[in-house]
């Protein structure tokens, strides 16, 4: 473990931090919520006089018709837009300079965004490059997105990452094998559209990562030593849903209830982590993405349970709480027990899904900068609730190795 006075040290600068952030003028974007609410959004953008809109997807979805219907209304409402779906999982840098270029082209004023979290950090991010005209790694960082970015209006397509809803986003660095995150108050949308039956034609697979995502969201935010009273409550309800309406997503992709109570349960984890901060399963997870491509959300799947079972000693009262209130483990057991039985059900929801127990892609040679990188993203920046040191942080990710 680290040393006492160096563990002291970083508890005293979180809980400072934990003051700042409650202070911080967060401005929650408006939200539109429930089937059409897409275009209950796209007429609000109208309303606001926007003239010509830049989408940002991807090309999945373009070729599934997902946009269809709001380019239709953007056309009716006599609303000028292009198209750059050139956004892949874990976009990067090469991916925002050209989004960026589209919208120069065509003088867009303000952007749409529609897909799961990559199109949307994405557009944050061509924002941004718009409005600060300064290279996309200048504004990573916390705060150095200094003129903002253009409205930007959001529809999620997944139910995971919450990103409508955050005021980060992440960026690759392929020819650094590296992922940076901008974090900004000004990166917060303007306005969201939680439309669950634009998620009913979701894969399993998909709907699974995206769901646990999710569910990282709103565990990591709650045993945060950052967590306050609304931020609780947001990841309570979070968990709660996602414990409820995630199997039924999964196994019956056209139940819009499912999907929307997912698409909730999402937004309400990304409001909680946006205050409240993530940890080491985030850390991890990102070094993951970096340097093997895996989807964020399968990578957050298979980290979380090992990273819990090492944080328990540290906030077993924490996780007892979210046992007790999806009704996990039996009734009267300490927080011990109950906080094994949390940590075992997501075990069993992982198996269910098909998310395996180890990263196939893992190689033990890569355990040391995946544990150096996921150690200094934490540092300053997440309040867990067990620090980790270098040797700690190997021997958890060893668990992740494929087995021979």
């Amino acid at each position: 473990m680290l040393h006492a006075l160096e563990v002291l040290f970083l508890r005293l600068y979180m809980a400072l931090f934990k003051v700042v952030t409650a202070l911080l003028p967060f401005k929650w974007p408006r939200v539109f919520e429930g089937s059409g609410s897409s275009l209950e959004l796209v007429r609000h953008m109208a309303a606001q006089g926007h003239t010509s809109v830049l989408i940002v997807s991807d090309a999945v979805l373009v070729k599934l018709g997902v946009l269809d219907q709001m380019k239709t209304e953007l056309e009716l409402l006599k609303v000028k837009y292009a198209i750059f779906d050139g956004v892949e999982p874990n976009p990067t840098i090469a991916q925002i300079e050209a989004g960026y270029k589209v919208l120069a082209q065509h003088d867009c004023d303000a952007i749409l965004a529609v897909g799961g979290g990559s199109p949307i950090d994405a557009a944050k991010l061509i924002g941004a490059r718009a409005k600060n005209q300064k290279p996309i790694m200048k504004m990573t960082g916390l705060f150095r997105v200094w003129r903002g970015m253009l409205p930007l209006y959001a529809v999620p397509t997944t139910a995971g990452t919450g990103s409508e809803v955050t005021i980060a986003a992440v960026v690759s660095d392929p020819a650094n094998q590296r992922k940076a995150a901008a974090m900004d108050l000004k990166l917060m949308p303007t306005a969201a559209a939680l439309d669950g039956a634009l998620m009913a034609g979701l894969p399993p697979h998909i709907t699974a990562a995206t769901g646990m995502d999710a569910l990282t969201h709103a565990v990591e935010s709650f045993v945060s030593r950052n967590a306050m009273k609304k931020t609780d409550e947001k990841a309570i309800e979070a968990t709660q849903l996602v414990m409820k309406y995630l199997e039924t997503a999964v196994t019956d992709g056209g139940n819009i209830e499912a999907r929307q109570k997912m698409a909730r349960a999402s937004h309400l984890a990304g409001m909680a982590f946006t205050q409240a901060g993530v940890g080491y399963v985030h850390g991890i997870a990102h070094k993951f993405g970096a340097l093997y491509h895996t989807p964020h959300g399968l990578a957050n799947a298979i980290a979380m349970p090992h990273v819990l079972d090492y944080s328990l000693p540290n906030c077993a009262d924490r996780l007892a709480i979210l046992a007790r209130a999806c009704a996990i483990g039996e009734k009267g057991a300490d927080d011990i027990h109950l906080a094994r039985a949390f940590i075992a059900r997501i075990r069993e929801m992982n198996a269910k899904f098909g998310i395996p127990v180890h990263l196939a892609a893992l190689k033990a040679t890569d355990i040391p900068k995946v544990a150096r990188s996921a150690i200094a993203e934490a540092r300053f920046t997440y309040a867990v609730p067990r620090y980790m040191n270098q040797r700690v942080a190997e021997t958890v990710i060893k668990n992740m190795l494929p087995t021979t």
